[in-house]
């Protein structure tokens, strides 16, 4: 029996572990979540039906307090860090942006294992995070980390040639023009449920110039050996290559419950935790190069990689400002990656390195700010 806590726990992330804890209740127990508490109906159904003992939020405290009498709620903006660091045998971080790095620090301070789906932890500090992260204390939860870590597996660190990182290429990616996009049509994503950040993140490509960066914390590979390819079906999680000329892949449906449940119960599978591919039907899988033209939030998620020290920082905490201005429907589809390149070029902290949170939180301010002056011209 694992007792796990759930950062996230309302999001999609966090939705589909509890399907599989309430599935499998012989292996896990759920002893907190945490949610910002917007929504506090799901937050109070989910502490009554898993019987949590703590949760945390950041929103509406006084109400699911009422409505838990027997709880600890633990509210404000540090209650998920603060819960991390409860002891525990799992922490799953589903939270969502650069808020996910604090928790996944004191996570890893207390000695809990992380299952990772928080990607922004890794591009905001992945040399904090890193530094921190004992061996198997900490597993990817990204289909495509996911895939990559069951992947190398099949060889010797030494043997890889390069990690290539699949991506489904949202619902633009056969779309030439892309300057009219509306919300509603970045939002439609072809293949996977996700919250709107993550979707907008997919249909800019930015959500896989992000895994770029997380893979090369990871897997300590340089950026030059990390690739991405547009595949469609998103059946192929991602691939590693070996210098034999072998690929070894790790195949799956598109949905996350195989990789959730995997990071939890390592080093133990949970018998079917998704359904699997019927080999006996026809199946038709394309690969393809990701065009760089209109997509160019690869090449600049690879140049924040390779400069280092602040730069992915800046990158991710520019990108979620003018991603919520577009989803505001203040600025255009186009100016998300335009106003984030302005914002890398003229930022003043892009030669700094960081040494802990406090020095995150200030490049993420400075650059949050210079986005904001931006997306006012682009306004007025």
């Amino acid at each position: 029996m694992r007792d796990i806590i759930i950062l996230g726990s309302t999001g999609s992330i966090g939705v589909q572990a509890l399907e599989i804890i309430e599935a499998n209740p012989s292996l896990f127990r759920v002893i907190a979540i945490t949610s910002a508490g917007s929504n506090p109906a799901a937050i109070i159904e989910q502490a009554k039906k898993f019987k949590v003992s703590v949760v945390g939020v950041t929103n509406n405290a006084d109400s699911i307090r009422e409505a838990l009498p027997q709880v600890t709620v633990i509210d404000g903006a540090l209650a998920s860090t603060e819960i991390a660091a409860i002891t525990c045998d799992v922490v799953l971080n589903a939270i969502t942006g650069s808020i996910g790095l604090g928790p996944t620090l004191s996570a890893l301070k207390a000695g809990n294992r992380v299952a990772l789906a928080n990607k922004e932890s890794l591009v905001a500090g992945g040399e904090l995070v890193m530094k921190l992260a004992k061996p198997d204390q900490l597993f990817p939860v990204d289909s495509e980390h996911s895939a990559i870590w069951q992947s190398l597996m099949a060889g010797k660190r030494e043997e890889v040639s390069r990690l290539v990182l699949t991506a489904s290429g949202g619902p633009f990616r056969e779309r030439l023009d892309l300057s009219s996009v509306t919300v509603e049509e970045a939002l439609a994503h072809p293949t996977w449920s996700m919250g709107p950040v993550v979707t907008i993140n997919s249909a800019t490509l930015v959500n896989k110039g992000l895994e770029i960066i997380e893979a090369h914390y990871l897997f300590d590979l340089p950026y030059s050996k990390i690739d991405a390819v547009i595949h469609p079906q998103s059946v192929i999680h991602s691939m590693v290559e070996y210098i034999d000329g072998s690929t070894i892949a790790q195949a799956s449906p598109p949905n996350m419950k195989g990789p959730i449940a995997y990071a939890i119960n390592w080093p133990h599978r949970v018998a079917k935790a998704t359904a699997p591919i019927d080999w006996l039907q026809s199946h038709s899988w394309n690969f393809s190069p990701i065009d760089v033209t209109r997509f160019p939030a690869i090449s600049l998620a690879r140049s924040c990689g390779d400069a280092g020290g602040s730069m992915p920082a800046i990158f991710n905490a520019a990108n979620e400002s003018f991603v919520a201005a577009f989803l505001s429907r203040k600025v255009a589809f186009t100016s998300i990656i335009e106003g984030v390149e302005r914002v890398m070029q003229n930022s003043a902290d892009k030669t700094n390195s960081i040494r802990d949170i406090d020095d995150v939180s200030a490049i993420e301010q400075n650059a949050r700010a210079m986005a904001d002056s931006i997306i006012k011209e682009m306004v007025a």
